[in-house]
Formats: C-alpha cells, structure tokens, sequence
C-alpha cells in the first residue's frame, strides 16, 4: 500500500467513526477546526503531503497532519518528533540537518550544545530571541547515531519544510551546514566554498553558514569558525535592517 492510500485510508476511517458519533448522539471528538474541514471532504480529496493551496496555512493545522508520522523509517527509532520551534510570523528561519540526541529526546530543535552555541548567536549577536525567530530541520526524526539523513528520509519531511517555510514567509532564510544547504539549493556543495554567499529558496533570499555542531566538533578553529559564522550572520542582520555595531 502506497503512502497516499495509506493516508486516505486514515482519513477514511476517521471520517466514518464521526459520523457514527453523530449518529448516536455523541459529540465527535476534539479536533481543531481544520482538521474537521478534511474530515468533512472527500477522502480522495486528501493529499498525503503539503502543497496544494487548500492545504493547512497555520503552523498547528501542518503539524497535526504531520501527526505521528510514520512515513519514513526514522520513527521507528526516534524518542520524540521535532516539528520545529519559534514565532509564525518570524522574519528569519534557521534550517538545520535533523535532530540530535538531545533534541530527540526533548522533541525541541537545537537544545544540546550546538543549540546553546546557536541560541548565543541569536540573543547576543543579533539582540534576538529564539522566540523572534524560527528553527527548524530538513529531518524531523534523528538519524540513528547522527548520521546524515538518507534520500528517502529526506524526501518524506522535505515537503513539510517547504509547507512550514511557505506559512512563516520569512524574510531571510539561514541554513546551518552542507545537508540543509544543498537540499534546498538542490545541489551539491562544499559549505566551506558556499557559506557567506547569498542564495534563494522559494524567492526567499537564503544565506548558508556552518552548522554549530561543527564547530564544536572542531575546537581547535573555534575562533576561526565563529568568525566566520558572524561575517555571515552580519549579512544577514544587514538584509533584515538590525543593527550592527561597527566595532563587531
């Protein structure tokens, strides 16, 4: 059975156990009103991933259709599904690779110590919070031991990414590493050839820039690599107006 028919066949049921609800007399369950509108449809109406117009337009109606996904093999060994964390109406978004360790447990994106680093980079550097911004993976089940996310697995989260990406509609996209920098790019690249340079991804300008984890993979260049990251992080604070101080 295909994913799609998989998928309507969920929907199907679903549909039918409200309408026996009703029937007897009973409530149907809770359910958020965009939720209820699939319902109501026609299950061959129901697409299996987003992209199509009529598909959920808040951050809460994307991630109850995401649901306890299983559409790769990534959730047979996750703790905890990362959706993603920050403001809907947030003007920069952080794409990073997938979850970690200490994410999958905490079902949070960047929460180890590539995330402290990430959460300095934001309230320091650019006199943000992590609540002004978005963060968020191309993966949002932890490869088994933090391996890079397979094609497969890729394919099955992406287009939630997008779908998420297209709700928020940010100014500025910034991708954290190679992964998340060529998935969106669609192509091959050397991060360190590619970070600092700007892009586009929905029309949405995007600036790459290593991830956090490879830095703190790498302490003998620490210094090095954080510079680095704040020229490109600099651009970025440039493009969305804020202010950067001219001694940094």
């Amino acid at each position: 059975m295909s994913t799609e028919e998989e998928i309507k066949e969920v929907f199907g049921h679903i549909k039918n156990l409200m309408m026996a609800h009703k029937e007897i007399g009973m409530e149907p369950p809770p359910v958020s009103k965009e939720m209820l509108g699939y319902m109501e449809r026609e299950v061959s109406e129901v697409p299996p991933y987003p992209g199509q117009s009529d598909y959920p337009d808040s951050l809460e109606g994307l991630r109850e259709v995401l649901g306890d996904c299983k559409r790769c093999k990534l959730h047979k060994s996750r703790k905890k599904l990362v959706f993603g964390e920050g403001s809907p109406r947030a003007r920069l978004v952080f794409v990073g690779e997938g979850p970690g360790r200490e994410e999958d447990l905490a079902g949070r994106p960047f929460v180890g110590e590539a995330g402290e680093l990430l959460t300095r980079i934001i309230e320091r550097g650019m006199g943000l919070t992590r609540e002004d911004v978005y963060i968020c993976n191309v993966v949002k089940c932890r490869p088994p031991g933090n391996r890079d996310p397979e094609r497969d697995e890729i394919e099955a989260c992406l287009p939630f990414l997008r779908q998420q990406i297209n709700i928020i509609r940010p100014e500025g996209i910034c991708t954290l590493g190679r992964i998340s920098t060529q998935e969106l790019l669609k192509r091959e690249i050397k991060i360190t050839q590619e970070r600092g340079k700007w892009n586009s991804f929905m029309d949405i300008p995007l600036m790459p820039t290593y991830h956090p984890a490879y830095i703190v993979r790498n302490p003998s260049r620490e210094r090095e690599l954080k510079g680095q990251v704040w020229e490109d992080v600099k651009k970025i604070m440039r493009h969305l107006g804020l202010e950067v101080k001219k001694n940094d």
